[in-house]
């Protein structure tokens, strides 16, 4: 065979083969769906209880914590004024709210108040306060504020230059005392290198020392209910009607910073020192807090939906 011919056989059955050989299918590209990898548990903001200043009211704020610690709402950090400041002290001592109902429940009148007509005449209040502070150490175990269980801060005036001043370590019995020192009614307070009357005098719910503690989350009660006073016949009621109203002026601008703010309806009428209104009290805090969880839980939920990182895609 010519070698011309031998090529061109070799050529047509090349062709002839690549002819047969059937075409390639190139797969369509499929997009895989990456499991996504959970960064763990959901992030808990930082909650606070802010407990306003009131007298007899105060009573109040034990329905409220009840109400709270039922519907396992979290408390991270109490601060107080006044009344506040004792109702929260003796929670953040035992995270309890049937303890602190039983301890509250047993304060009375005459337990605070160390009247004296001496006291008025010499001295810068109607009482000294020496009861009220003996009272908080007998029935408040943890001697200082930085070993209660609960983190934990009362509010004071300072009477001299008029600033507010955070009492958040040392004595508990010494800053609760200091806290609710009313002005007029109870001597002002020597205390940490200063005289102190009632928080109220300044901020009476003291929301702004909560966020500045780190709160996330300001949960405020306001008992400073209603100004009317008809009934006003001595010294005494003039320098409580006096204090009354002072607190209900600083809680119109401080309110507004409150996350949550429950203000237990109903109990306006009772008196700074009406001792025998407690169970009317709490039972207000209960109604106000339940009727306030839907918001209190939309809230939370919004923090940790605003703070959650999406998750993490696998490598």
């Amino acid at each position: 065979m010519r070698p011309l011919n031998a090529i061109a056989i070799a050529g047509l059955t090349l062709l002839s083969a690549c002819q047969t050989v059937p075409p390639v299918t190139v797969p369509q590209t499929t997009v895989l769906q990456v499991p996504q990898v959970p960064q763990g548990p959901p992030p808990k903001p930082k909650i606070a209880l802010v407990l306003g200043g009131g007298a007899a009211r105060g009573f109040a704020h034990v329905g409220v914590i009840r109400a709270l610690e039922q519907e396992k709402i979290p408390i991270d950090l109490v601060v107080g004024t006044s009344v506040g400041g004792l109702i929260g002290a003796i929670y953040a001592a035992d995270v309890s709210s049937f303890d602190l109902e039983w301890t509250a429940f047993q304060l009375e009148k005459d337990d605070l108040f160390d009247f004296g007509v001496m006291n008025a005449v010499t001295g810068m209040g109607f009482a000294k306060g020496d009861k009220l502070e003996a009272w908080v150490k007998s029935h408040i175990k943890t001697t200082n504020i930085e070993n209660l269980k609960i983190p934990f801060a009362a509010v004071a005036t300072d009477l001299n230059w008029g600033y507010k001043v955070v009492l958040d370590h040392g004595s508990v019995a010494r800053a609760i005392r200091a806290s609710a020192a009313i002005p007029g009614v109870f001597q002002p307070v020597q205390h940490q290198g200063k005289i102190l009357v009632d928080g109220g005098v300044v901020d009476n719910i003291p929301i702004s020392v909560a966020k500045a503690k780190g709160a996330d989350i300001v949960i405020a009660v306001d008992i400073s209910g209603n100004l009317g006073n008809t009934s006003i016949t001595n010294l005494l009621g003039v320098s409580l009607q006096a204090t009354n109203i002072m607190f209900a002026l600083n809680v119109e601008q401080s309110k507004k910073n409150a996350d949550i703010l429950i203000a237990p309806a109903g109990i306006g009428d009772i008196g700074m020192l009406d001792f025998t209104q407690k169970k009317r009290c709490m039972q207000a805090g209960i109604e106000a807090t339940k009727q306030a969880m839907p918001t209190i839980r939309k809230v939370i939920q919004a923090w940790v939906t605003a703070h959650s990182q999406p998750a993490a895609p696998v490598r």
